[in-house]
């Protein structure tokens, strides 16, 4: 039987897989466990034409190298043949080297001139790299206030700007991880104070557990558990492991839903609800439990700060003004608004104004789960004219 050539499909003897090969074949193989799910293993390796143009500092350098080297290489062959000649090793006139006195002349001004420009950009560096050393162990030290003087050549002043943003956010982050543990502990603090005293005082006959007690420590476990939820949601959300379980909704049933269970808060302080939506019927594959904890945390947001006898406004449309295939859906309240300094940062986890009574957790949890939707959620407010937060949701 006649003997059939490997097709080109067909997998090669292990004698003739390169070491290229052999290498991929053996990193797909033992991915370690430490590497991120969401990162392709083997990594690609960045090809030299890729990283041009990313470092045009230490372009520069190496030209001025190569340059160097060049003038250094033609000077020291005219200065090798000259001895070689006079040794009579080799026999060149010297005519020829007529050149080698002014080629001579301008390496030695290019040499002087290079130590000069070099001293004096070393110089230029090194003053602002040893303000950020000092910067960067004082960050060390905890000291996040500190920030270093833009100076020096474009690139150091490029990583000095990052270095101060860096300074900026830890500082930032730093000062919200004081004030979170700080109203952690006062949110803690209130509902475990009231049922520890309520338990104790049924316990020694002072109060009766009658109903009324025991639901005063069932609220009080209430604001507990959606205290607890909140950080839990929002430690999901930050971290990326917020996992949505996305089924047909019929969104104005959703939000119907949501404001007959605020209806009776409604109705206790003297606030209109008002609803508005542009189809009795609207189906898109959201989470509902997810998007029902948006809608609850804007309209407590609105009832809390509307005053007695004004209006919550909830409308549901598809403007021409949304982005194409998303839907609207927009809480509106009459309250005093917020003012212009607090407006861009409404939505960052622990923000919170002067007059807030809250932890500065829901309009944070809020953007979280409309962005991981899909969407995008925006604040619109004045003073003494009321705020409206909109969600857009993709269809």
């Amino acid at each position: 039987m006649d003997h059939q050539p490997d097709s080109p499909q067909s997998n090669p003897p292990p004698w003739r897989v390169s070491r290229r090969q052999w290498r991929e074949q053996y990193l797909s193989e033992h991915r370690p466990p430490w590497w991120p799910e969401n990162e392709e293993w083997p990594p690609k390796r960045r090809h030299w034409r890729n990283l041009r143009g990313r470092n045009p500092f230490l372009q520069r350098l190496g030209c001025a190298f190569a340059a160097f080297n060049l003038f250094s290489i033609v000077f020291l062959a005219a200065l090798v043949a000259l001895v070689l000649n006079a040794l009579g090793i080799i026999h060149v006139s010297l005519p020829q080297f007529q050149w080698l006195a002014p080629l001579g002349g301008i390496f030695f001004a290019f040499v002087i001139s290079m130590v000069v420009l070099a001293g004096l950009n070393l110089r230029r560096m090194s003053m602002p790299l040893d303000d950020l050393l000092d910067a960067s162990n004082k960050i060390a030290e905890g000291d996040y206030s500190t920030r270093v003087d833009e100076r020096g050549p474009r690139e150091v002043r490029s990583l000095v700007r990052a270095f101060n943003s860096m300074a900026e956010r830890l500082q930032i982050n730093d000062q919200q991880r004081r004030a979170m543990l700080a109203d952690v502990s006062h949110e803690l603090r209130t509902p475990l104070t009231i049922i520890r005293g309520n338990v104790e005082g049924i316990l020694d006959g002072v109060y009766p557990a009658d109903e009324t007690r025991l639901k005063s420590i069932l609220e009080e476990t209430q604001v507990l558990s959606k205290l607890v939820e909140d950080l839990r949601t929002l430690s999901l959300a930050e971290s990326g492991a917020l996992q949505l379980k996305r089924e047909p909704t019929d969104l104005v049933s959703l939000i119907r839903e949501t404001v007959a269970a605020f209806q009776s808060q409604a109705d206790a302080t003297g606030l209109k609800i008002e609803t508005s939506f542009s189809k009795n019927e609207l189906s898109l594959e959201i989470d509902p439990e997810r998007i029902r904890q948006v809608l609850t945390n804007l309209l407590s947001n609105a009832l809390r700060y509307s005053p007695g006898g004004g209006v919550v406004k909830i409308r549901l449309t598809e403007s021409d003004l949304s982005p194409e295939g998303h839907v609207v859906v927009s809480v509106e309240d009459s309250g005093p608004g917020i003012a212009s300094a607090d407006l861009p940062h409404v939505f960052d986890r622990f923000y919170k104004s002067a007059d807030s009574r809250g932890m500065g957790l829901g309009l944070s949890i809020a953007k979280y789960i409309v962005e991981a939707h899909g969407g995008d959620i925006k604040a619109e407010s004045e003073a003494g004219r009321g705020t409206k937060i909109s969600f857009s949701l993709p269809r």
